[in-house]
């Protein structure tokens, strides 16, 4: 008897999706909610689990389809047998005892009692590596497989890397210049659009200022060790920066609000929306109500969306609404950007790479560790003398972390 595998409910205005990765092919024996297919929506990719235990049949769409809520993508034997994996290893012994460090199939995911809570990330990166996950130690959450620990695996089995130059060898040479077409995800579509919609519907302007991050910087060295111990987490810059904006939003509500039709939304909340980097592009999880949290509660939350962004495993709840952004790009090195709001936020606070420059300080020519600070703002809603106070006020209370404690 067959049972259908449908596209499940998306999230809040999300209709369709498109196959990313089949995680199990036909043939292939499944249990009841193990993960066969990953989908991707305009902003996290969903895996879809299989109704019934047994096999899986006929594949409805293909990698790249774009289908719709509800449709039918799979039909799964229940109570089936498996047959293609077992039938293909004792088909051609000689061969595979010839080659035995060479996977022959990577398109299959190796059976392991861990495989139905790997993320898409790290099935990615098992399927890169040919390495079998049983043989994986977890490092995560729960002894869960990471991408890390893929690699780490990867490193310390040399010969096996060492076997694809061998094979690549007897391919023909290619002269000349190659060109590469490969279809842009629909993450990567989405953010494109939605970049360009900002530029097009908002009246763009950036303003600059520098922080001189001693303070912080001495702050840090010299909690770090009592706060994770306490906390259980590290003590970040980003917890600094989050509250000393929450300072800068309470003064100037407009860089808090967003424009909706002919009116401004002013929200009586901050909910800080953090730029990570994710395998498919740059997502931004929300942190809700910073202005509540404490230093603790917001590293954590920060983390936690860093690591969960890399294995693939935010879901569409962790990326609605948001009221500001803070996008980190010193962590890749960048020295000044012009980072683009995210709509239909207002504003955005890009924060850049941490360098020692000379600066005057009393009269005198010292050395600090200085760090360029740009707001992108929309001046529709936004005026100059608002987005640069707002930005002194970040920069105040940076310098001098003791305002943060007295909401100065």
């Amino acid at each position: 008897m067959s049972s259908e595998v449908k596209v499940p409910t998306l999230g809040e205005s999300v209709s369709e999706a498109s196959i990313g990765q089949w995680l199990k092919q036909p043939g292939e024996a499944v249990a009841l909610d193990e993960p066969i297919v990953s989908l991707e929506t305009d902003k996290v990719s969903i895996e879809v689990g299989a109704t019934v235990a047994g096999v899986l049949g006929v594949q409805l769409a293909k990698v790249g389809d774009t289908v719709n809520v509800g449709a039918v993508i799979a039909l799964i034997e229940a109570g089936g047998v498996a047959t293609a994996a077992p039938a293909a290893a004792p088909a051609a012994p000689a061969a595979a005892a010839a080659q035995p460090a060479a996977p022959t199939a990577p398109a299959a995911l190796p059976q392991s009692a861990d495989a139905a809570v790997l993320s898409p990330a790290v099935r990615r990166a098992i399927l890169e590596y040919g390495i079998d996950p049983a043989t994986i130690t977890g490092t995560g959450k729960d002894g869960r497989i990471t991408k890390e620990d893929v690699t780490a695996a990867a490193q310390a089995k040399p010969a096996v890397v060492a076997a694809a130059p061998a094979v690549a060898a007897a391919a023909p040479a290619v002269s000349g210049r190659r060109e590469e077409r490969v279809k842009m995800t629909r993450l990567r579509q989405t953010i494109a659009r939605r970049l360009k919609e900002a530029q097009n519907n908002a009246a763009l302007l950036t303003t600059f200022n520098d922080v001189d991050m001693s303070a912080v910087i001495a702050a840090r060295d010299k909690y770090k060790d009592l706060f994770e111990k306490k906390h259980g987490v590290r003590l970040g810059f980003m917890g600094f920066f989050a509250k000393a904006a929450c300072l800068a939003l309470k003064d100037i509500p407009a860089a808090n609000a967003r424009i909706e039709g002919d009116e401004i939304i002013y929200h009586q909340y901050v909910d800080i929306s953090v730029a990570v980097s994710a395998p498919n592009g740059l997502l931004t999880p929300v942190v809700r109500d910073a202005d509540t949290l404490s230093f603790a509660q917001i590293e954590a939350s920060i983390a936690e969306y860093g690591k969960r962004a890399r294995d693939g495993g935010l879901t569409m709840d962790d990326l609605k609404g948001g009221t500001f952004t803070i996008s980190n790009g010193g962590v890749f090195g960048s020295l000044m950007s012009t980072p683009i709001i995210n709509p239909p936020q207002s504003a955005v606070l890009g924060l850049h790479r941490i360098e020692d420059r000379a600066v005057v300080r009393d009269g005198q020519i010292v050395i600090r560790p200085m760090m360029y600070l740009a707001l992108s703002y929309d001046h529709r809603l936004i005026d100059g003398r608002e987005a640069v106070t707002a930005l002194k006020i970040i920069k105040d209370a940076i310098e001098d972390p003791t305002r943060l404690l007295i909401d100065l």
